[in-house]
């Protein structure tokens, strides 16, 4: 069991540490305030190779694996971008790339690839729904065979990045689930250009990271020919946990990655307040809960690597399965302590925009809700690793 990087994973870990120096926190601090897409942070992250790293290199990528992107992920955020270092890769490469990497035809991957590799086509995934939410199963949207071309009708929610992708990944029901001779059949993924006069999105205001709008879609009479769809008709439920798989994965990259930010700040901080005589780091009320957290994302990212491992090494669903929820959950539940005790240490000064870290409050927050709550991330363990009966009922 080797626990080194190679020297490709250092060298981007270094090209990512490199991009967040140029991209620090005042610059987020900004777009967040003025609700502005990160345009120069893109435009960099695209000429660095990264909106690239596990499209195979024939079609313009790195042609490396989920375990290069979340070094990415999290070296980005570790080192000043907060949640903005992994957000806008997983619009794109885990919503988009993968998908296509893993499903696509010859067709799509040359068709879509090559601009994904370049930074020219931005992504989205419509999966939410107002009606299902959590339960997938029972989405409404509905596409409908007509002749060569499917027509498709319904409503996403929190749909992030629509305003400015060109690529969607649409999930939809092509046998609704009452009619459905198994639960998990009638699932269809689908590939769907835009912008489309037949889908419509208004934004959500929310509470954070606002340097990408996040909407609710309308979806009216969209119509796609056969060609569109991704992967196996039908079939679509298991290419849907595939990409859920790495976003929970990234979800861990980027809690970890905001926790060693705001430590790290804290402890900066820590070392050049005093209150009384000392600083306020030799005191052991701030020094215990700001180590703890520490180590406890550090073993977190431990456990995020290993579901990585297992996704690069084409392992089971249950098996990626289980090792993405557990990273998703301990990560995050230990970066909500690391974060709240940073903004403690820094007192009143935690509170104010000019030190960032209530900004990466509001972003870590965030990731107790998406993707899947923390107590859905818990019935996981408790059924499908532990062995328990199912708490609720699809």
């Amino acid at each position: 069991m080797d626990f080194r990087l190679t020297e490709e994973q250092r060298m981007i870990a270094d090209a990512a540490k490199d991009i967040a120096r140029d991209f620090p926190p005042e610059y987020w601090r900004e777009k967040d305030e003025k609700g502005e897409f990160a345009e120069e942070f893109w435009k960099a992250i695209s000429r660095a190779g990264f909106v690239g790293i596990v499209i195979p290199e024939e079609y313009g990528g790195a042609g490396m694996g989920m375990t290069e992107l979340l070094i990415a992920m999290e070296e980005l955020c570790a080192n000043g971008c907060g949640a903005g270092g992994v957000w806008y890769l997983v619009l794109t490469e885990v919503f988009g790339a993968l998908p296509i990497v893993r499903y696509g035809n010859e067709e799509q991957k040359e068709r879509y690839l090559p601009e994904i590799a370049k930074g020219r086509m931005e992504f989205c995934m419509a999966l939410t729904e107002p009606n299902a939410g959590t339960n997938t199963l029972r989405i409404e949207t509905h596409a409908r065979r007509e002749g060569d071309e499917y027509v498709i009708n319904g409503t996403k929610m929190f749909i992030s990045g629509v305003d400015r992708a060109r690529g969607m990944l649409l999930v939809a029901r092509t046998i609704p689930y009452t009619q459905a001779p198994k639960k998990t059949l009638g699932i269809t993924l689908f590939l769907v250009d835009l912008p489309n006069k037949a889908v419509k999105w208004n934004p959500i205001p929310k509470h954070g990271i606002n340097f990408s709008k996040t909407c609710e879609v309308s979806i009216s009479d969209l119509r796609v020919g056969e060609d569109a769809i991704l992967g196996e008709k039908d079939r679509g439920w298991y290419q849907v946990l595939d990409v859920l798989n790495p976003e929970r994965m990234s979800a861990a990259a980027g809690a970890i990655g905001i926790s060693r930010l705001a430590i790290g700040k804290a402890v900066e901080y820590s070392r050049q307040r005093r209150v009384f005589e000392d600083p306020i780091g030799s005191y052991q009320g701030l020094q215990f809960p700001l180590a703890e957290s520490f180590a406890t994302i550090k073993a977190a990212e431990l456990m995020m690597f290993k579901a990585a491992w297992l996704y690069d090494n084409s392992a089971s669903y249950k098996e990626i399965g289980d090792a993405a929820n557990m990273a998703k959950l301990v990560a995050i539940e230990n970066a909500i302590k690391a974060v709240y005790w940073a903004m403690q240490t820094f007192g009143g000064y935690g509170y104010t925009r000019e030190y960032d870290v209530e900004r990466w409050w509001r972003e870590v927050n965030l990731l107790r809700l998406a993707p899947i709550t923390q107590q859905m991330a818990l019935n996981y363990v408790a059924e499908h690793i532990l062995g328990m009966p199912r708490s609720y009922r699809g």
